[in-house]
């Protein structure tokens, strides 16, 4: 054992004036480790919510999706080019249009999607978020989000009308395009966005009603998702400008920099809770270099240099910070685990898409909150250290 760490641990161990530098060890310790604590535990649940979020919105997208005019024939060469390679998965095409839904004497606008039951379910779970009805879609046939029926009370088997932005020509004038829809499903992403604006068709329905004949892109699946941004600039670049290729972090990239940017807000604010711990062991460390002046003024006697009594204290202010953060870091883990298991916080489930809340640890967020709540503490002790080994070894004798 170093000379210096076997000094710094004595001190610590040692009862110095009654329980009075007990409790300020005490203090400094537990004041980083509820900073870490809380540090982790934050940060997990705001993760646990990004995935959450991230796994709703790529069950009702794509990992990819490749904007473009294309007939059947420039689909099929599309999608030719995309079997060349080995990251991509399945693809499937689809048709987006906007229409006015009216059900009742109440209207309200849409996005309508047109789609191949049979392929859509091989580049996202859009099929298994139906929980009503069924999943086939035949002539005129409609799946509506849960939210979007609740709103107009529209129940499955609801003839609706909808009613196409495009006007056609007649003999008595232009009149907007409207077709009778009904009903067969309903379903419930979690998405709010998607489930308030989303109505789902089949293609040749959309074709019919849009009056389109081509589609309006495919929707790509990757084998693995993180593969995204690389894979897209790749197909970017091998299909050139005719088409736009877009990640899903791309279609929804205003939410995901507000989760990111509010991530690290509260990443800086929760800091500040072990940035009062380290002032704390500073104080500390403050209280022992006056106490222990005349044990200095002997060691330095004795031949010790300036730098070992400055190690004396790097290790003493280490120890509490690497206390401080092991406690923080069981208490984090094991807070993050209970929420995980037990209902401890219920969300009310007709305002959030989920009833309990999301927990996901990741391993760099322990590394930062380590690292971060060291470098602090060893920034506490920088002052006693310097303040320490500059005290002349008579003086430090004589006054001590």
């Amino acid at each position: 054992m170093p000379f210096e760490l076997f000094v710094a641990l004595r001190y610590l161990k040692a009862k110095r004036k009654g329980l009075f530098a007990v409790i300020t060890t005490s203090i400094g310790i537990s004041g980083v480790a509820v900073g870490v604590t809380a540090l982790l535990t934050t940060l997990s649940v705001m993760n646990g919510f990004q995935t959450d979020i991230q796994k709703k919105i790529i069950g009702a997208q794509s990992h990819l999706t490749i904007y473009g005019q294309m007939d059947e024939k420039e689909a099929r060469e599309l999608k030719q080019i995309l079997a060349g390679y080995k990251e991509v998965a399945a693809s499937s095409p689809f048709l987006l249009g906007q229409a006015i839904l009216s059900y009742r004497g109440r209207s309200i606008g849409v996005i309508l999607k047109g789609l191949d039951p049979q392929q859509e379910p091989q580049v996202n779970e859009l099929h298994k978020s139906v929980i009503q009805g069924r999943w086939e879609l035949g002539k005129n046939d409609l799946i509506l989000g849960k939210e979007l029926a609740k709103n107009l009370n529209i129940g499955l088997g609801a003839q609706l009308l909808l009613i196409s932005p495009q006007e056609i020509a007649t003999p008595l004038g232009t009149y907007p395009k409207m077709q009778k829809f009904k009903v067969t499903g309903m379903l419930h992403t979690g998405y709010y966005e998607f489930d308030n604006t989303m109505a789902y068709t089949s293609l040749s329905s959309a074709h019919a009603f849009l009056g389109h004949d081509s589609a309006s892109g495919l929707q790509v699946k990757l084998q693995n998702l993180y593969q995204a941004p690389k894979v897209s600039r790749e197909i970017q670049q091998k299909v050139g400008w005719k088409y736009t290729v877009r990640t899903f972090s791309q279609m929804n990239q205003t939410l995901f920099a507000a989760l990111k940017l509010e991530k690290i807000v509260m990443f800086i604010i929760l800091t500040l809770i072990v940035l009062v711990a380290a002032l704390n062991i500073a104080s500390n460390l403050i209280l022992l270099s006056t106490e222990k002046v005349r044990d200095m003024g002997v060691l330095r006697a004795l031949g010790a240099t300036p730098r070992t009594i400055s190690k004396i204290f790097w290790w003493e202010g280490s120890l509490i910070g690497i206390c401080g953060i092991g406690l923080g870091l069981g208490l984090g883990l094991l807070l993050c685990w209970i929420i995980a298991k037990y209902p401890i916080v219920e969300l009310p489930g007709d305002i959030y898409y989920l009833t309990r809340v999301p927990v996901s640890v990741q391993v760099d967020d322990i590394l930062w909150i380590c690292l971060g709540s060291f470098g602090l503490c060893l920034l506490a002790t920088l002052y006693p250290v310097l303040r320490t080994s500059r005290i002349p070894p008579a003086e430090s004798i004589r006054y001590g």
